[in-house]
């Protein structure tokens, strides 16, 4: 009896002691739904239906450009909240331990390193390769343009039925990223070998629910593993791990490779470390630019923007020889791809610092939750992107508001812990868009519903629901009448 009692007090003290903790909190002043004051258990529920990045935006439509989402975290949407988060002091604030969730083999990469210092010392080494003016040289350029070539090579095959893309177009990534890490070493194209197992297995894309279990509840994670395991099984990626693993242990790759700066003696990284940190970039640079393009092209097909698409053909055609970065409406139909589907639309955490901060007037106390999605920062502010839910190349070659678009553009993050990969996946994408536009028309595949290109989230990123974008390729007449 005496155990009930005890039992019963113990839970009446914590439920008081949450109240009045929830009800004092200098959060109560940030608009948003009454429970988040109380409770995560909504927010969770929406990131295990793969639904976060569509709920808090619902959120910001409702509340503003500053909403409460969880007892202890609040995502924003605004351009002021964007430099406070993530440009403050070069880096922004440091980041949580969700990024736990991405170590490769027990280690820590750049982009899981959570403070700033550390992150600094790993960006130092890896930097330079990602640099534009090492990403247009004529030996990384050219092993783009090899593997553009190979794409359009199975676009004509599939000539008079149709091409899924989301496998395709993974490959292409893949081979790309792998040339820029490893050249010469590695294997023949993915997108030669025909082989749709192997090419689905590059997208590295995991249980969601498994994995967020493991975040959130790490003990039952370690208890009911093996039995969550039989419900949501973690993608196994044996032939990756044995590529890079194997990949990385050689010498003498091409002076403008990752590979090569990892081998250097500047960097101080042992084995493992080296082989993480190729994985981590090759996972980085392979689902988003292939999710991303398959966006892309997707909306371009569509009846809609088949009118973008012309305009697109027209430029490309009357250019032949111009490089990728010199076509104004290509860079326009790119950006405005990424404004609509960020490769990674989902909140980016950070805590708070020390002494707490003050964002867009609300003050929020150290170790506070703050994040930004893109997908939000893309269409809250109706004064800089009107109409936000439609798909207008043609808002980015207007003067006025250019710079205010730029400061909301967060497709590759922003600040010392941005993109480190933003010119190698432009060059990418530009590139094989360069290469199917001048020479087809696409449209979608009758098999195809409007629903299958839902966005669906991932951990971070998102990809197709279906997990597949058939479109059809319809050879243009030759140009000039050639």
């Amino acid at each position: 009896m005496m155990s009930l009692l005890l039992i019963g007090f113990s839970l009446l003290f914590i439920a008081v002691h949450t109240l009045r903790t929830s009800l004092a909190s200098p959060l109560n002043k940030i608009p948003g739904p009454w429970y988040a004051k109380f409770t995560s258990l909504v927010l969770k529920w929406h990131e295990f239906r793969a639904n976060r990045t569509r709920y808090i935006h619902r959120l910001h439509l409702e509340y503003g450009q500053a909403v409460r989402i969880a007892p202890d975290e609040v995502a924003f949407a605004s351009a002021t909240a964007v430099k406070e988060i993530y440009c403050s002091g070069g880096s922004g604030y440091d980041k949580t331990n969700f990024y736990d969730l991405f170590k490769v083999y027990g280690k820590r990469t750049m982009f899981t390193t959570l403070n700033k210092d550390d992150h600094a010392k790993r960006k130092r080494v890896i930097a330079d390769r990602y640099a534009n003016t090492n990403i247009v040289r004529p030996q990384s350029l050219n092993g783009i343009a090899e593997r553009a070539t190979n794409f359009v090579m199975r676009c004509y095959e599939s000539v008079g039925g149709s091409l899924d893309l989301y496998v395709y177009l993974h490959a292409y990534a893949f081979d790309c990223v792998t040339h820029h890490l490893f050249h010469p070493y590695g294997t023949n194209s993915l997108l030669d070998a025909h082989d749709e197992a192997v090419m689905r297995e590059v997208t590295f894309d995991d249980s969601l629910q498994n994995r967020l279990v493991a975040y959130y509840w790490p003990t039952i994670h370690k208890v009911f593993g093996q039995i969550l395991s039989l419900f949501a099984k973690p993608r196994e990626t044996p032939l990756a791990d044995s590529f890079v693993l194997d990949t990385s242990a050689k010498t003498g790759a091409a002076p403008f490779t990752l590979l090569d700066r990892l081998h250097g003696s500047s960097s101080q990284l042992d084995q493992l470390d080296i082989a993480a940190e190729c994985l981590d970039h090759m996972v980085a640079g392979i689902d988003t630019t292939g999710d991303a393009l398959c966006f892309l092209m997707w909306e371009l097909s569509q009846p809609a923007s088949m009118h973008y698409q012309r305009k697109l053909q027209q430029e490309l055609r009357a250019n032949p020889t111009a490089s990728f970065d010199k076509l104004p409406f290509l860079d326009a139909v790119v950006m405005e791809g990424l404004r609509c589907f960020p490769a990674i639309p989902m909140s980016l955490p950070r805590h708070v610092p020390s002494g707490g901060r003050t964002i867009d007037t609300f003050y929020l106390p150290e170790g506070t939750e703050v994040s930004c999605q893109a997908y939000s920062v893309h269409r809250v502010d109706r004064s800089v992107f009107p109409d936000p839910d439609a798909f207008k190349p043609d808002r980015w070659l207007e003067p006025k508001g250019d710079a205010e678009r730029k400061r909301l553009f967060f497709a590759f993050a922003t600040g010392g812990r941005g993109c480190v990969g933003k010119h190698l996946a432009l060059a990418e994408m530009k590139m094989l868009l360069q290469s199917v536009y001048s020479r087809f028309t696409t449209l979608p595949d009758a098999t195809m519903k409007p629903i299958d290109l839902e966005m669906s989230d991932q951990l971070i990123s998102s990809r197709p629901q279906a997990q597949k974008c058939r479109l059809r390729f319809v050879p243009l007449e030759p140009a000039n009448g050639k």
